[in-house]
């Protein structure tokens, strides 16, 4: 099965320093076991090297993949969690495919996968190769470093749901026990240790109040009127833009909710793309399917600040009937998106068009 939700109270941000760093010199990375307690969100840095969330584990870990040189792409793969389990030795029952992501350097698919159930879930990181098939990469020997994420007062355990490597930087959702539950924490890499978090609050248009505990779902990272922001889907579902140069330690941050796309619905992921010389993000959902939301505007566009009483607010979007059973996604080359969908109780993996 595919763990369709993706739990989160907050966000953490951790910062890098510097996009030029060596896999093999000035990462910190050394070769031994990744002692994984689980195998979470996704993200790609530099140098292939893969960002893990383990929310287990309450860490954040980088993981050499080797994975270099471009190959071929195989266009579509049924019933994915099938291949899985047998590459991982159990049944498809067994395997949870938790996040998917795409190696700009190379094409290449990646999934983070817990094998098996309940507390002795063993976490794995999927390969695609060139021949479609999932290849588990060797957690026991591989160039790897980690780091803690939160601080020693957590009151309830860290979940992780996003990871986004941006100019440097890596943000990472988390929780933290201060006043204000939905932060923003900054850890260099390479990884030494973090430092005080950042305070976010949100309006929430269905609930209508500002909010500090209203739990983002997904993220992207998304340049607005020169400016680097966060563009956060929220449950229920705010989309909210928050600027990454408010963002400082120790400080508090409100974030701009710019839609409102409907309640009774848990946002799974998001992505961004220029089509046509016109911006959108890409939002899939539990309930409301895929969404395709003009950003035009957005530098503009009013905060939403009251009650929405009908369904939506702010931002337009189409729903994309052709993206139904999406749980998964990430930009593929060119105009393309690489989808997880499920189909009957499978789940398939499929490069499209983007809509």
């Amino acid at each position: 099965m595919v763990r369709s939700s993706r739990w989160l109270a907050g966000v953490a941000l951790v910062a890098f320093a510097g996009m030029g760093f060596s896999a093999e010199k000035d990462n910190g990375l050394k070769v031994g076991t990744a002692e994984l307690k689980s195998a979470g969100t996704l993200a790609f840095g530099p140098d292939s090297i893969l960002f893990v969330a383990d929310t287990a584990g309450k860490s954040i870990f980088a993981i050499d993949t080797g994975d270099t040189k471009t190959g071929n792409t195989v266009s579509k793969i049924e019933k994915l969690d099938e291949q899985i389990a047998s590459a991982l030795g159990v049944t498809a029952d067994q395997v949870i495919i938790n996040d998917l992501k795409v190696n700009p350097a190379t094409g290449r698919v990646f999934l983070s996968v817990a094998r098996g159930k309940g507390p002795d879930a063993m976490p794995a990181i999927i390969k695609i190769g060139d021949d479609g098939k999932p290849v588990a990469l060797d957690l026991k020997k591989i160039g790897n470093a980690s780091v803690k994420i939160g601080d020693s007062n957590l009151k309830k355990q860290v979940v992780v749901t996003g990871l986004a490597f941006v100019k440097g930087s890596v943000v990472v959702s988390g929780v933290t026990s201060e006043e204000w539950d939905s932060s923003l924490q900054s850890i260099p890499f390479p990884f030494t240790s973090g430092n005080k978090g950042v305070g976010v609050e949100i309006f929430h248009g269905a609930h209508g109040k500002f909010e500090t505990k209203a739990p983002i779902r997904t993220f992207a990272a998304y340049d607005i009127a020169g400016q680097t922001h966060l563009l956060a889907s929220y449950q229920c579902t705010p989309l909210v833009k928050i600027s990454l140069d408010s963002i400082k330690a120790g400080e508090k941050v409100k974030g701009k909710t710019v839609a409102e796309l409907g309640n009774r619905n848990l946002p799974l992921d998001i992505i961004i793309y220029t089509q046509a010389s016109k911006d959108y993000a890409l939002i899939a959902n539990t309930t409301r399917g895929v969404m395709k939301v003009s950003l035009e505007g957005i530098d503009k566009i009013d905060e939403i600040t009251a009650r929405v009483n009908g369904e939506t607010a702010g931002l337009k979007y189409d729903k994309i009937k052709d993206l139904e059973g999406t749980v998964q996604m990430d930009k593929a080359s060119g105009d393309k998106v690489v989808v997880l969908r499920k189909a009957d109780k499978n789940y398939n993996l499929e490069i499209v068009p983007l809509p």
